[in-house]
């Protein structure tokens, strides 16, 4: 198994790229709408800087900086993912 080294430094900027499961699916395009929704929600609710983002259709790459005393980006992730996956979960879309 991979070991990964997650630095955590409050305002920090990151580098992502995040997959889809599935790297055939093309979900992140064909619902980008649902995917700003789920990144303008975390952002109102949990505030950081997107200082680049690429999205592709089954990957997206993403630049982050954090708030001086804040370096939780894992839990921002993972409201967006959430966010994500509920509203095409509602729209009835398959995820596998």
């Amino acid at each position: 198994m991979v070991q990964y080294r997650r630095n955590r430094i409050p305002g920090g900027s990151y580098f992502f790229t995040v997959t889809l499961r599935n790297r055939r699916a093309t979900l992140l395009i064909e619902y980008i709408d649902a995917l700003r929704r789920a990144v303008r929600k975390t952002l109102q609710e949990r505030p950081f800087s997107i200082d680049a983002m690429v999205v592709l259709p089954e990957h997206l790459h993403t630049v982050w900086t954090l708030p001086p005393d804040d370096d939780d980006y894992a839990g921002r992730w993972r409201s967006v993912k959430g966010r994500f996956t509920h509203a095409l979960v509602t729209k009835g879309v398959g995820l596998t």
